[in-house]
């Protein structure tokens, strides 16, 4: 049996492939991240920083951007409704993601690694509490989001309401 090769299927296989390459990223630095605070040398966080930057800037992103564009084109050739809660739940975590990653991560992680480097260049050998809280911080908006991820990814499959 040959599959339906349609709209639907291209945009869902576009949608689940943007998921998978642009927020899988995202789970792979929250292991990275612990990584480069026990190895006890500053420079790594520097380097941890510019990495989260890049990842959310030209994967997670724009990942984003085409999961938003696939969904919005399987619900109207699904012929499904806006309305659906899951659908509702899951379009707005998208949106809280999207602005999470803009107004958040990317802002944050640029703080962070000016951070790293000016205590860096002043001849730290371990870096500030100010540094430590933030870079906590933002650990725990990473949980955060990681949580909403699957969260969408449970509603797209269970469909509650469907």
């Amino acid at each position: 049996m040959i599959a339906a090769l349609n709209l639907y299927t291209i945009s869902l296989f576009i949608h689940i492939s943007a998921a998978i390459v642009g927020l899988g990223a995202t789970f792979a630095l929250s292991i990275a991240f612990p990584l480069a605070l026990r190895m006890k040398d500053p420079r790594h966080l520097l380097f941890m920083h510019r990495l989260n930057l890049e990842v959310v800037t030209k994967l997670a992103s724009p990942a984003l951007g085409i999961i938003l564009l696939t969904g919005i084109i399987q619900v109207i050739d699904g012929d499904l409704s806006f309305g659906e809660p899951w659908i509702s739940a899951t379009f707005v975590i998208v949106f809280v993601l999207g602005g999470l990653q803009g107004a958040y991560f990317a802002k944050t992680d640029r703080k962070l690694a000016a951070m790293v480097e000016s205590e860096l260049a002043s001849g730290a050998t371990q870096l500030s509490p100010e540094y430590q809280k933030e870079a906590q911080r933002e650990g725990s908006m990473g949980a955060l989001t990681g949580l909403l991820v699957l969260a969408a990814v449970f509603l797209m499959v269970i469909k509650p309401g469907a």
